[in-house]
């Protein structure tokens, strides 16, 4: 069993995480904890997303943080942009990447977002177009990879497609998202053999939520198989809306305790991650996610 020496973390805690909060969080809040999470050493934080206010009302205010953070070269720090007016307002706040998302499973694709999975990628297609022709990367989503919350089971062949269309279109990476948390790791290797089959496993990222306590295991199965890049939110941000209570996206500080344990490098300071999440978990009042973090603070129990 080998390891890729070095793993890529991409930080999706101030974006995909913070989104699913009842409560609003103030932009000042928001670039602390982006500019906490640069002085961790992430390589990509995920900070913002040009999206209608009137579906995620949380990231209204994305032109005005990315105004705000004080961005470190050689860090990315995409945001969504899933239309053309996204895009623009994208431009507008001179970001270097962007994301696109698409589903698996097309009963969550009309109920998220009111459409078929065909007819999202048609819509994306000429917004990666666009994008790459103003030099920004774009990287891909798919979520729904090991189950979808209205149609259980999803096959393999169901994410390849997608993953496909959404390399063809110029993603330069592809985020397999098990959005319910549902997968084991037998489950997260037969996933990742399919896709690689098509494409190049470098070209792959792994976004296991943790509801039921199953993304680190998952995490390190696609690993054996050459993934080297990982998507984690700090403090653990952002629950489940489809399960009741239920954790979301693994935490960062869990994976890199992890990663670190194994020698594999990431370049993230453990120390400045967990004062990140201690700021953000302060200011949501609210009990950190993250395990290795209530360990450290002796909360376990």
């Amino acid at each position: 069993m080998r390891f890729s020496p070095q793993v890529k973390m991409v930080e999706v805690g101030p974006r995909d995480g913070l989104q699913n909060e009842a409560k609003p969080v103030s932009v000042a809040i928001k670039v602390g904890l982006i500019d906490r999470l640069t002085e961790a050493g992430l390589p990509v934080i995920e900070s913002g997303s040009f999206v209608s206010p009137k579906w995620v009302p949380q990231m209204a205010a994305s032109a005005e943080v990315m105004a705000a953070i004080a961005r470190r070269p050689g860090v990315s720090y995409p945001v969504l942009a899933p239309n053309m007016q996204g895009l623009e307002a994208a431009l507008a706040a001179k970001v270097d990447e962007v994301a696109v998302f698409a589903a698996a499973s097309e009963s969550f694709s009309k109920k998220n977002i009111n459409c078929s999975i065909a007819e999202s990628l048609d819509r994306f297609a000429p917004v990666a177009e666009k994008a790459r022709a103003e030099g920004l990367k774009v990287r891909g989503y798919v979520s729904c990879v090991l189950g979808c919350p209205y149609e259980g089971d999803v096959a393999p062949e169901a994410v390849v497609a997608v993953a496909e269309r959404l390399a063809h279109m110029g993603c330069y990476e592809i985020s397999l998202g098990d959005t319910i948390g549902i997968g084991t790791p037998s489950k997260a290797q037969a996933l990742v053999e399919a896709v690689a089959a098509k494409l190049p496993v470098a070209m792959l990222a792994a976004h296991f939520h943790d509801t039921y306590g199953q993304a680190l295991a998952n995490i390190l199965a696609v690993m054996e198989l050459g993934v080297a890049v990982v998507d984690s939110s700090v403090a653990g941000l952002g629950g489940c809306p489809y399960a009741k209570g239920a954790s979301g996206n693994v935490a960062s500080e869990d994976v890199l305790f992890m990663l670190n344990g194994m020698g594999i490098k990431t370049g993230v300071d453990l120390d400045k991650l967990m004062a990140a999440g201690e700021f953000i978990a302060s200011a949501l009042e609210k009990r950190s996610g993250s395990k290795v973090a209530l360990a450290r603070s002796g909360c376990l129990g």
